[in-house]
């Protein structure tokens, strides 16, 4: 990169579907996916479900000599299934986790034991730093009801939070992961509207993979399709987004998609289709990238913003009201759980005060309602804990959101009376958005 002005980048992501045990095919699949990184020899590899760190280490063995450089994110009880492999050095490495992650007693499900989390990794390509960040957010069980959407809303929330405060100096922005959401879904559109990430699929002057971009296919032999209902055909929920800066531009020459099953194999690597993007990475010359943006688009883009955070503040106000209800519902359940508890104590005391009063209740039936009512007021306990720890992330999140909102409508109102010749603040296209503020 030090004696070329441009150069391309090859990016991979992919979940992998990797749970021990549950998964099908495991094995077999990681060797398939080791055995295609190192023929294809991407630059980047973003990888979200390795679940075992067992495979990690067999991956990183493999791609020892075509990805020398790894990292692996440990988060939650069973990691966060997080991990990146580069064929350049990487510099630094940084974990987030997401305060809110559905519910621990939804143990089918597992998010919350995977403690979904935004992984950074920090390259050095030449001359050139690049922030890579990789992530996985909650999974949406049901379109119709989903009752994680507001968990969903949050972790987008604070994932553009996440890449707005740690990318600041980078020359070279790159996302990769299962977002579990839609394109036009309200956390996908925050976080590209905050951020100024550019959706490879939608910019790629080529494109050769399945209808639409779909990463989540009917055809996938792993797939249940009542899973996709009511999309027959399948839904594009993993990504690779990217940004450059006013030092590089960045373009996105082709992006691709895995077709289903392998070649000469019987099944497909995961029950999601890989991603492949290719971008090409220009050097700016001095001034080469000052071009400046017209005040109505500026403008137009904060008042965009403006409506997608009231719209994510709406949806979490929404949820917010849910767990006061479920915390309510514990603690009424909590309070009967002791008095029942309090007056089998009572029963147990009376032939303590009647001298020579037998027990009325079977000593065993007696214990066993003692338990029982031990158990329910225990569990209420943890129940109203839990409720009361995600009313307090809500909560943060919306005064965060509420703060985010009055100040664009300040920005939006300088906008306003600036001279048009003074309405930008930076030269670049792909600056953050809650920075475009008139200078004086």
């Amino acid at each position: 990169m030090a004696d070329s002005n441009s150069v391309r980048l090859r990016v991979f992501s992919l979940n992998c579907w990797g749970i021990r045990y549950l998964s099908k095919h495991r094995l077999q699949r990681y060797a398939m996916i080791g055995e295609l990184l190192s023929k294809e020899q991407h630059d980047i590899v973003l990888l979200q479900e390795v679940w075992s760190e067992k495979d990690f280490l067999g991956l990183k063995r493999k791609l020892s000599s075509s990805h020398p450089h790894s990292h692996y994110f440990r988060s939650g009880v069973i990691g966060s299934g997080l991990a990146t492999f580069s064929r350049h050095s990487i510099h630094d490495a940084f974990l987030y986790r997401y305060s809110l992650n559905g519910y621990p007693y939804m143990a089918h499900q597992g998010d919350w034991f995977g403690g979904k989390s935004v992984g950074m990794v920090i390259l050095k390509i030449g001359r050139l730093t690049a922030h890579v960040y990789v992530t996985h957010l909650h999974a949406e069980y049901c379109r119709e009801k989903d009752s994680y959407l507001p968990h969903r809303v949050v972790q987008a929330w604070e994932l553009q939070q996440f890449i707005r405060h740690t990318s600041c100096g980078s020359d070279l922005v790159i996302l990769g992961g299962d977002l579990n959401m839609h394109p036009q879904d309200l956390g996908t559109r925050l976080l590209r509207t905050s951020t100024g990430l550019l959706d490879g699929y939608t910019e790629t002057a080529k494109f050769d993979g399945c209808e639409d971009g779909f990463t989540h296919v009917a055809d996938n032999p792993f797939i249940n399709p009542k899973e996709l209902y009511p999309f027959d055909k399948g839904i594009r929920i993993d990504y690779i987004f990217y940004k450059g800066s006013g030092t590089v531009s960045v373009r996105c020459e082709s992006l691709s998609t895995t077709k289903g099953s392998v070649p000469n194999q019987p099944f497909p690597y995961s029950d999601h289709e890989a991603l492949c993007a290719e971008l090409q990475l220009q050097n700016q010359t001095a001034g080469g990238g000052n071009t400046r943006k017209e005040p109505d688009l500026a403008a137009g883009k904060l008042a965009e913003l403006v409506d997608i955070v009231t719209e994510a503040r709406t949806e979490v106000k929404v949820g917010l009201h849910c767990a006061e209800r479920r915390r309510y519902t514990a603690a009424r359940t909590g309070v009967m759980g002791l008095a029942l508890l309090l007056l089998e104590l009572a029963i147990a005391a009376v032939p303590c005060l009647a001298l020579g009063a037998d027990q009325p209740f079977p000593r065993a039936s007696f214990y066993l309602l003692g338990a029982l009512c031990f158990a329910i007021l225990f569990s209420a306990f943890l129940l109203y804990v839990f409720y009361t720890m995600e009313l307090k992330a809500l909560q943060g999140a919306e005064d965060q959101m509420r703060l985010a909102v009055g100040s664009l409508q300040e920005r939006l109102k300088e906008f306003s009376t600036a001279q048009p010749l003074n309405s930008i603040c930076r030269p670049s296209d792909r600056q953050d958005p809650f920075c475009l503020e008139p200078k004086e």
